[in-house]
């Protein structure tokens, strides 16, 4: 992928600060609309199903984040996404901990069979539970044996790209090593901070960044998504660089959250280690 589509798909966000509804996690709400607010997009949360028609309609995507259940959040997600269907209105679906319950596998499964989603964000494990694949998942941690490696890159790619194919989404798998895949293409993506998994909400702040990328990019779907991944593991590098000896990752999520401010077009294209996978 060409450095100059990622820093096009950045611009586009900054640009047009896409308005992203979001009915997500409970326990990371407040880090998600600060993340869309700081890489230039804008947030409306409201998961009320009486609500969430209306809110819809006047956004331009909507990101669905299964971390924290309930019957009325269920309901809404799927008003909200109905609404987003009839409007062409992207939909990123983040199926937290798919594999843990029997509830969230079917929530997630649901939501898939449904309605118009065009990205899939996740971990490995959850990924392939919202597949079929795996049997169960540790919380919302990956499993061990789920986790992309350099050992199991090409077959990683080849189910992402598999599963992009049947369900004709974008597929974000996020870990160590990120894949993100439509049913031609893969890219491996090599950004990041460990520190990341030291807090709660890096991967709901990320699903909610790939709407806005998502909104912001609607002919370039798949480049839109490898920038959103590249800028967030980007953002967390620069975080981690500026921990100094007393910082924990209480200090880590006010960087992350500014570097996700300051990153501009040109340090993306500098900064982003996406390589395309055979």
């Amino acid at each position: 992928m060409e450095p100059f589509a990622l820093k096009t798909a950045l611009d586009n966000v900054r640009a047009t600060t896409p308005l992203v509804h979001c009915i997500t996690n409970y326990v990371t709400v407040n880090d998600c609309a600060n993340a869309l607010l700081a890489v230039g997009g804008s947030p409306i949360m409201s998961d009320e199903p009486e609500d969430v028609n209306d809110i819809q309609t006047i956004c331009g995507g909507l990101a669905l984040n299964i971390g924290t259940l309930n019957v009325r959040s269920v309901e809404g997600m799927f008003v909200a996404g109905e609404r987003a269907g009839e409007l062409g209105h992207a939909i990123v679906l983040d199926p937290v901990g798919a594999g843990a319950s029997a509830l969230r596998t079917r929530t997630a499964g649901d939501l898939l069979d449904k309605l118009a989603v065009s990205v899939i964000r996740g971990n490995m494990s959850e990924v392939k539970a919202l597949a079929g694949g795996a049997s169960s998942t540790r919380g919302v941690d990956v499993c061990p044996d789920d986790a992309v490696t350099e050992n199991n890159l090409a077959a990683s790619a080849a189910f992402a790209r598999g599963f992009a194919a049947k369900t004709g989404a974008v597929v974000a798998i996020t870990g160590a090593i990120d894949i993100v895949a439509d049913a031609e293409r893969a890219f491996a993506v090599r950004n990041g901070s460990a520190v990341m998994g030291r807090i709660t909400g890096a991967g709901c702040m990320l699903t909610c960044v790939c709407a806005a990328f998502a909104v912001a990019n609607p002919a370039a779907l798949l480049e839109s998504q490898v920038a959103a991944v590249a800028g967030m593991g980007l953002a967390g590098q620069v975080a981690e660089g500026r921990m100094g000896g007393y910082d924990g990752n209480g200090s880590f999520r006010t960087y992350l959250l500014d570097a996700l401010y300051r990153l501009d077009g040109e340090a993306l294209e500098a900064g982003a280690r996406v390589e395309e996978l055979a």
